[in-house]
């Protein structure tokens, strides 16, 4: 793994160009941004990313769920359209 700054691969190509990962550092704070993950190493990542995705939306479908338990509709109610 590589470490940069946003300003290192602004600058430079070959940054874009390696089959490592980059770990971007924010260089004035020295706070960790995120990753750059190159081209060739897609296919490895994308059942992370999909994995990620998808516990997302389990997460906003639990949230529906629970809202909608708190708000049943009974014999003589009107629903709000949840």
């Amino acid at each position: 793994m590589i470490n940069a700054t946003l300003a290192q691969m602004r600058n430079s190509e070959k940054f874009f160009k390696t089959d490592e990962v980059i770990h971007i550092i924010n260089g004035r704070k020295k706070q960790q941004l995120g990753f750059f993950v190159p081209e060739k190493l897609r296919e490895e990542f994308k059942p992370f990313l999909q994995k990620i995705e998808d516990d997302k939306n389990m997460n906003a479908l639990k949230l529906a769920a629970e809202a909608q338990a708190m708000d049943p509709i009974g014999d003589s109610t009107i629903g709000d359209g949840i």
